[in-house]
C-alpha cells in the first residue's frame, strides 16, 4: 500500500486594502475654480498699461478708506471654495490637518498675484484689504476642507452612493454638469444658448487692434430676421441645450441609479437657479422673465427627445448629446442678436457684482466647449 505525502494546506494570501484615490472631481474643479477667479479678478481684460506703480507696492499702502461689508464677505465667501478644493485636491498626498498650511500658502499666493495683476488694468484697483479678505476666505475653506474631509475622500455614505449610482468615470463629467446651471446664470441671446462667442471675441479684436470692431455686424451684415424666424432659433437652442445637457448627467449614472428621477431633481435645480438669478440682477419681480412661449416650446421638444432617448445604449445618447450642443452653438451664433436680449443686457445689474458678472459671462461662453471635450475624449466613453 503506497503511502500517502499530505501536504500542508497554505492560507490563501489576503488582499491588501486599495490605495487610497484622488479625487478628479475635486482636482478638475480646482482647476475650473482657479480659472474663474484668474478671469473674474482680471475683468475685463481690456486697457493693460503701465501706470508706473511696481505690481506690489499694494502690500504697503494704507487700508482704503471707503469699504462696505459687502465688499468683505463677498472676497471672504469666493475664496472659501478655493480653500476647500485645494485642502481636497491634496489627497492622498497630504491628508486633512497636513493641507491645510499649503492650501492657504497657494491661496493667499494666488490672490497677492490677482491684486498685483491689477496694478495695470485702469479698471481696477489692486487692495490689500482685499488680500487680507480673500486670505480669510481661503483659510476658512482650508478648515472646512480638512474637517469634511473624510466625508467625501474616504468611505462615507456619500462616497458609496457616488459609486454605486455613477460610473467610474463621472468624476469630470459630474463637475461639467454642476456648471450648467451656473452657465445659465448671465443672460442669453436663448434661454439655453450657451457659447455665444460674437460679443467677446468683439471685445478682443477691438482691445488688440485699438479700435471698435462688430463681428456681428461684419458677419451677419446686418441681417435681421422676423419674429417667427427668432421663434423657430429660440426653440431650436432651447431644445438642444435641454436635451445635451440632460443626456450628458444620465451618460454618468449606472443602471440601478433612479435616473430619470435625478434628472429631473437636475433640471429643477437648473430652473430654481436661473430664477433666482433673474429676481437677484433684474428684479424680484422678473424671477421667471426668462419663461416665453418659444423657450416653452423649446422645453417640451427637449423632454420629449429627451423621454426617448433615455431608453437609447449609451454610445447613441453620447453622439446625439455632442451634436444636439454643436446645433446650439452653430444656431446661437449664426442668428442675429434678438433686440429683446440687448434691452435685457441694459438692465442687467453688475455695480457690486462687477467681478461676478465677468465669471458668469466667461462661463456661459465655455460651458458648451468643455461638455463637447468631455462627451468626445477617449477616457470619458468607458460607460459601465
Amino acid at each position: 500500500m503506497k503511502s500517502v505525502t499530505l501536504w500542508p494546506m497554505q492560507a490563501k494570501p489576503v488582499p491588501s486594502p486599495a490605495p487610497p484615490a484622488a479625487s478628479s472631481f475635486a482636482r478638475v474643479s480646482l482647476a475650473i475654480y482657479t480659472l474663474l477667479i484668474v478671469y473674474a479678478s482680471w475683468y475685463p481684460f481690456s486697457g493693460w498699461r503701465d501706470m508706473g506703480i511696481k505690481p506690489f507696492d499694494y502690500l504697503w499702502a494704507r487700508l482704503p478708506y471707503y469699504w462696505t461689508g459687502f465688499d468683505v464677505w463677498t472676497n471672504i465667501a469666493g475664496y472659501a471654495p478655493l480653500g476647500l478644493l485645494l485642502v481636497l485636491a491634496m489627497y492622498p498626498q497630504l491628508r486633512a490637518r497636513w493641507a491645510i498650511v499649503p492650501a492657504i500658502a497657494a491661496g493667499v499666493l494666488l490672490s497677492a498675484c490677482m491684486e498685483a495683476g491689477q496694478t495695470y488694468l485702469p479698471t481696477r484697483v489692486p487692495s490689500n484689504l482685499d488680500l487680507l479678505t480673500n486670505s480669510a476666505g481661503v483659510t476658512l475653506g482650508a478648515l472646512l476642507g480638512a474637517a469634511c474631509s473624510r466625508y467625501f475622500l474616504r468611505e462615507s455614505r456619500l462616497l458609496l452612493l457616488r459609486q454605486r449610482w455613477f460610473s467610474s468615470e463621472a468624476s469630470r463629467g459630474l463637475v461639467v454638469a454642476a456648471l450648467w446651471p451656473l452657465a445659465l446664470i448671465y443672460p442669453q441671446n436663448h434661454l439655453f444658448g450657451l457659447g455665444h462667442l460674437v460679443p467677446p471675441l468683439s471685445g478682443f479684436f477691438s482691445d488688440l487692434f485699438d479700435t471698435p470692431i462688430d463681428l456681428a455686424t461684419a458677419w451677419l451684415n446686418n441681417a435681421q430676421l422676423g419674429a417667427e424666424q427668432y421663434w423657430l432659433a429660440d426653440i431650436i437652442v432651447s431644445a438642444c441645450g435641454l436635451t445635451g445637457a440632460s443626456l450628458l448627467v444620465l451618460l454618468l449614472m449606472r443602471r440601478q441609479a433612479p435616473r430619470r428621477r435625478l434628472v429631473g431633481l437636475y433640471l429643477l435645480g437648473c430652473i430654481a437657479t436661473k430664477s433666482l438669478a433673474c429676481a437677484l440682477f433684474f428684479a424680484p419681480q422678473n424671477a421667471f422673465v426668462w419663461i416665453s412661449p418659444s423657450a416653452m416650446g423649446g422645453i417640451t421638444l427637449g423632454a420629449m427627445m429627451l423621454a426617448g432617448l433615455s431608453w437609447a445604449p449609451p454610445v447613441a445618447q453620447r453622439r446625439v448629446a455632442a451634436l444636439a450642443l454643436i446645433l446650439s452653438l452653430v444656431v446661437t451664433n449664426a442668428v442675429p442678436v434678438n433686440p429683446y436680449y440687448i434691452s435685457t443686457l441694459e438692465t442687467w445689474v453688475q455695480g457690486k457684482f462687477l467681478n461676478f458678472d465677468g465669471a458668469a459671462q466667461f462661463l456661459s461662453v465655455l460651458w458648451p466647449f468643455l461638455a463637447i471635450w468631455f462627451l468626445y475624449h477617449p477616457v470619458h466613453r468607458k460607460q459601465k
